[in-house]
């Protein structure tokens, strides 16, 4: 390998790892609007939602569907970050996509399947903002290698 291949990473790098910020970023605006949609849901209409008799979790439909609606704001505010390339909205992502992924696991019975939806759907999240190293900040308008 010559210096200049060392010194200076491809621009296909950039581009992939570019490319993973903004799946990573539109993922999370998902994952967030469907958050606000499900709060929604439950603050409302508690009816929409299957109940289960003796979880060990059980937590009132009402307080699930704020914890959702919040995760949600918080989720699509964090992406717009992403969009930016700002390092603290991929570490924070990574922090909500997790409490998002323990929120579906603990409101597991009232929604099955739409919960392992948005459980892998956040592993995914978590995998593109991991992968990503920020190595590419040059390109989406931070410091320059």
């Amino acid at each position: 390998m010559n210096a200049t291949h060392t010194a200076h990473p491809s621009s296909a790098k950039y581009a992939w790892a570019g490319g993973l910020r903004v799946f990573a970023a539109v993922m999370l605006a998902l994952a967030g609007l469907f958050g606000i949609f499900r709060g929604i849901m439950a603050i409302a209409e508690d009816e929409v939602f299957v109940t289960t008799p003796h979880y060990v979790f059980q937590f009132d439909l009402t307080g699930w569907g704020w914890v959702h609606l919040g995760l949600g704001i918080v989720a699509l505010l964090v992406s717009f970050g992403l969009f930016t390339a700002a390092a603290w909205a991929r570490y924070t992502g990574v922090g909500i996509a997790a409490l998002v992924i323990i929120a579906n696991f603990l409101s597991l019975p009232y929604y099955p399947w739409w919960s392992v939806i948005m459980i892998v759907m956040s592993g995914v999240i978590i995998w593109a903002l991991c992968v990503d190293r920020g190595e590419d900040e040059g390109v989406m308008g931070g410091r320059q290698p």
